[in-house]
């Protein structure tokens, strides 16, 4: 059953809600913004935790020596390599970090003009949660350390940032870092700007290969007997969450032709009342995913394609199981969530990523974690979630969001879920029409493989250039 959540928090804490089967809360806290710094406030220092052979580790700082605080988010360091014979892949662990290690992302990447010293990188980045670095500070330890795959002996001697005398930290030069895309320390392998194109392809990934659903919503109209049959539901039902005596209009999911695709629209209306209002869902049926890559192209938009703006608006994609008790321990839900128009305390646009333990809806209750960025996101988006045996990630556009601990990874199966829907009616109390549209170009989900957003951007390529537009060999759970 659905339900409703009719008792909210003060404004000082806003709560996002994302429902299909059943409908979850997050409790969000805004965090406070900090000014960049000018471009060269920056230094990283390094010395190796090891030079033996089992295992690289580049322990690393990062000091601002400026006058002006720095949001990490925006810091990139990366580290040079040179990949042993047989082109082995990699795998990164931040052993301990003062800012805290689920607050430190690594990714792999190749050179564009390999050297003798190098063709490999890793790139060290900061989610929100790592907060700011205040001038004349620095981030304390980054313990880190990365090895083959194949736990084989690495050689560390020809790796162009590697300093086996460096026993103690002092500025290293051979490591570059980049601050809201310009270089700010360091210089790279000869001809390897860090601002110039690399291949994108994580060469630590897994390949794509795993069971996969992939549709392109190449349907003709919401009653379309292939979207059953492709094990689509276009909601109908009434209940929460949103707008008390609204409905769930299925005629108002189209498939209009953008961009040269077949795209999935979900039309939201309003004139000012709860019986006036309309809203949209579409969900797979089966609770069948659960780790995995989950990704979706979406378009959110801003303001209303008719009459006056201003409503508080929900634009969604996410996973989610059904809620058994108050405070279950096996609920999951993992949520983007777009609000143009502000909501639960926020006056303007924000994006929400939050990841569910569990909620109690009365008394209101909440285990969660989340990230939010206080920007307009209207137009289209590629998001990408990933959900393995550790962590939860986040990406919007190729770039990491934001990411979560295991304390939030799902103990049963979910479904899969595109929604648009009102939190109130008092964000424009105007009683003229107004109607609102959010699309979906596509979704992915592969089972059990976490993808970068290459991968992902190439398997889509790939099932379109194929002339494929759905396949499901994903195992009900």
């Amino acid at each position: 059953m659905r339900k409703s959540v009719a008792k909210r928090t003060t404004v000082t804490r806003a709560v996002t809600c994302a429902a299909a089967a059943t409908l979850g809360c997050a409790g969000l806290f805004a965090l406070p913004s900090s000014a960049s710094a000018a471009v060269g406030d920056l230094t990283v220092q390094y010395h190796t935790g090891s030079t033996g052979s089992d295992q690289a580790e580049p322990w690393l700082k990062v000091r601002n020596p400026g006058s002006t605080s720095v949001p990490l988010s925006g810091v990139k360091v990366r580290y040079y390599f040179k990949a042993d014979a047989g082109n082995p892949s990699y795998r990164f662990a931040c052993s301990w970090a003062v800012k805290g290690c689920s607050n430190i992302t690594g990714t792999f990447g190749t050179l564009t003009h390999p050297t003798a010293t190098a063709d490999r990188y890793l790139e060290i980045g900061f989610t929100s949660g790592a907060g700011s670095l205040a001038a004349g500070a620095d981030t304390g330890d980054l313990q880190l350390r990365f090895h083959r795959s194949d736990w084989r002996p690495l050689n560390q001697a020809d790796d162009y940032s590697f300093g086996a005398a460096q026993a103690a930290y002092g500025n290293w030069s051979k490591v570059t870092a980049q601050l809201d895309g310009a270089v700010v320390w360091g210089t790279a392998p000869e001809g390897n700007d860090p601002t110039d194109p690399t291949d994108p392809t994580d060469p630590t990934d897994p390949p794509g290969d795993g069971a996969t659903l992939f549709d392109d919503f190449n349907y003709s109209a919401h009653n379309d007997p292939k979207i059953a049959a492709h094990g689509w539901s276009v909601r109908s039902n009434s209940g929460g969450p949103g707008v008390p005596g609204a409905t769930w209009a299925p005629e108002n999911v189209t498939f209009p032709s953008s961009g040269g695709n077949s795209v999935m629209n979900l039309e939201t209306s309003t004139s000012g009342t709860g019986s006036s209002t309309e809203q949209t869902e579409v969900l797979t049926k089966a609770l069948k995913f659960k780790n995995g890559t989950y990704a979706a192209r979406v378009k959110f938009s801003d303001a209303p394609k008719s009459g006056p703006d201003g409503d508080h608006l929900v634009q969604t994609f996410f996973t989610i199981n059904d809620l058994k008790a108050p405070m279950a321990d096996d609920y999951a839900e993992y949520d983007f969530e777009y609000l143009p128009n502000g909501g639960w305390g926020e006056p303007s646009n924000i994006l929400y990523t939050t990841s569910w333990e569990t909620y109690n809806p009365d008394p209101w209750q909440a285990v969660n974690q989340h990230t939010e960025s206080r920007q307009s996101y209207a137009g289209w988006h590629d998001l990408v979630l990933t959900i393995d045996n550790s962590t939860i990630r986040y990406y919007v556009d190729g770039q990491l969001f934001g990411t979560h601990d295991a304390a939030y990874l799902p103990e049963r199966p979910m479904s899969i879920n595109f929604n648009q829907w009102l939190i109130d009616l008092a964000g424009q109390t105007s009683t003229s029409p107004r109607a609102y549209d959010q699309q979906v170009d596509y979704v992915l989900h592969v089972k059990d493989q976490a993808l970068t957003p290459a991968q992902v951007a190439a398997k889509v390529t790939a099932y379109r250039s194929a002339g494929t537009t759905f396949e499901d060999t994903v195992p009900a759970s």
